[in-house]
C-alpha cells in the first residue's frame, strides 16, 4: 500500500489566520479569537489602525498568552497615543510583575509620547510608581530628563524614590546638579547612602 504524503498544514493556517477580517473593525473583533494565533496576528497588524490602542489595551487587561502580549505591547509603542500611554500607566500598577515590567518597557521606547506626563508620574502617591518613573527616564532619550532627575532629589520626601534618581544623575548629571546634589545630602543628613550616593555623583559629573 502506498505511502500518502501528508502536506503540512502549518502554512495554511497562518494564511488563514491572517486572511480572515483584515480590516481594523475585523482585526479588533479577532483579539477576542479563541485562538492565540489568531489574537497574535491581529494585534500585529492592528499597528496599521491609528484608533485602535483602546482595543489593545481592553485585550491586554486579560490576555494571559505571553506572546500575544508581546505583540500587543510591541504594538501599543508603535500606536504610541494617548490612549497608549494611559494603558500603560495602568499597567505600571498591575500587581502582575510581567504585566508592570512590560509596561515599562514600553514606555521608555516613547520618550515624546511620556514627557507630558512624566512629572505626574514623578509626582505620582505612590512611592513605587515614581520609582519606576525614575526607571523609565533611565533610557528615556529626552532634553529634560537631568531637569526631572534634579526636581526628584529636591523635593521627593522618599528616600528610595531620592536613591534610585541620584543614582542616575551620576551618569546623565552636569554640573547644573550639584547645587541639588549637596542640598540633597543636606536633606537627608545622617543617611549614609544617601551622602555616598550623591559623593560618587558629584565625582563623576566633576571629571566630566
Amino acid at each position: 500500500m502506498a505511502l500518502i504524503k501528508r502536506t503540512p498544514t502549518t502554512g495554511r493556517t497562518e494564511t488563514h489566520e491572517r486572511k480572515q477580517d483584515r480590516d481594523c473593525a475585523g482585526l479588533q473583533a479577532r483579539l477576542d479569537d479563541p485562538s492565540s494565533e489568531a489574537r497574535r496576528w491581529a494585534a500585529r497588524d492592528l499597528v496599521n489602525c491609528p484608533d485602535s490602542s483602546g482595543a489593545l489595551v481592553n485585550r491586554l487587561r486579560m490576555e494571559m498568552d505571553p506572546s500575544v502580549r508581546e505583540v500587543i505591547f510591541t504594538t501599543l509603542t508603535h500606536l504610541g497615543d494617548s490612549t497608549a500611554v494611559a494603558g500603560l500607566v495602568e499597567f505600571m500598577r498591575s500587581e502582575d510583575v510581567s504585566l508592570r515590567n512590560e509596561a515599562i518597557e514600553a514606555m521608555k521606547q516613547l520618550p515624546d509620547a511620556v514627557a507630558p506626563i512624566m512629572r505626574d508620574l514623578l509626582t505620582d502617591e505612590s512611592s513605587d510608581m515614581r520609582i519606576f518613573a525614575v526607571n523609565i527616564l533611565e533610557s528615556l532619550r529626552h532634553p529634560d530628563v537631568e531637569l526631572w532627575l534634579r526636581e526628584v532629589i529636591e523635593r521627593d520626601p522618599h528616600i528610595n524614590v531620592c536613591a534610585t534618581a541620584v543614582d542616575l544623575l551620576g551618569e546623565v548629571g552636569s554640573h547644573d546638579a550639584l547645587r541639588s546634589l549637596e542640598q540633597l545630602k543636606a536633606r537627608f543628613a545622617g543617611q549614609a547612602y544617601i551622602k555616598f550616593a550623591a559623593d560618587l555623583a558629584i565625582k563623576r559629573i566633576q571629571e566630566d
